[in-house]
């Protein structure tokens, strides 16, 4: 089967994947390993932790791809990045890094840090996005997870909070912290190739 980019090749791709056509499986790999990559070393910063999760997830999604219910263009990708995205959390509560198991906040930034800088004061048009990513890594664990659910997943504090067994503010005050944080490192960043 020949598959060409179309409004529905993604339909059509699944359907060739359920009814076992190999290549059809590794158009859909390679069409979003890469992607599913980024997404998945946003939360764990292990490399060889990264490539044994994303594995793990693809054999997931393999084994349920009959599940997936096609909605239109793109709507293969985000079904992916919530199955990554759900292992890539069970990863970290198994580690005790996730669910129940929040380090002190003050341990990383004192109370008495600037409160009203962001993300959003911080120019970043300027930052290469692969050095955003490793900003991003250098969070501490759960400042990095709400952070990523949170802008990335597009997920309400009250989502956030039931996902990780935290209260809605704490996943607020992770989030502020991890702003920041990234504030302080963009700035940083940019300050060392001023000089």
């Amino acid at each position: 089967m020949i598959f060409r980019r179309q409004p529905d090749y993604e339909a059509e791709t699944v359907k060739a994947v359920l009814e076992g056509d190999p290549k059809a499986a590794r158009v859909i790999y390679n069409m979003h390993v890469g992607y599913l990559t980024a997404v998945c070393s946003r939360y764990v910063t292990d490399d060889e932790d990264v490539r044994d999760l994303l594995q793990e997830s693809f054999v997931k999604i393999f084994r349920s791809l009959d599940r997936f219910r096609y909605r239109g263009k793109g709507s293969l990708r985000a079904w992916m990045t919530r199955i990554v995205v759900n292992e890539a959390l069970k990863f970290l509560r198994d580690k005790g890094q996730g669910r129940n198991s929040m380090v002190e906040l003050k341990e990383y930034l004192p109370e008495t840090a600037d409160e009203d800088s962001t993300v959003d004061d911080a120019d970043v048009s300027e930052i290469p996005p692969e050095e955003m990513q490793k900003m991003i890594r250098r969070l501490p664990v759960q400042y990095r997870t709400v952070f990523n659910l949170y802008v990335f997943q597009q997920m309400s504090h009250k989502e956030i909070a039931s996902a990780l067994g935290m209260a809605p503010a704490t996943s607020a005050s992770c989030l502020h912290r991890a702003r920041k944080m990234l504030v302080q490192m963009v700035n940083e960043y940019r300050h060392e190739r001023d000089v």
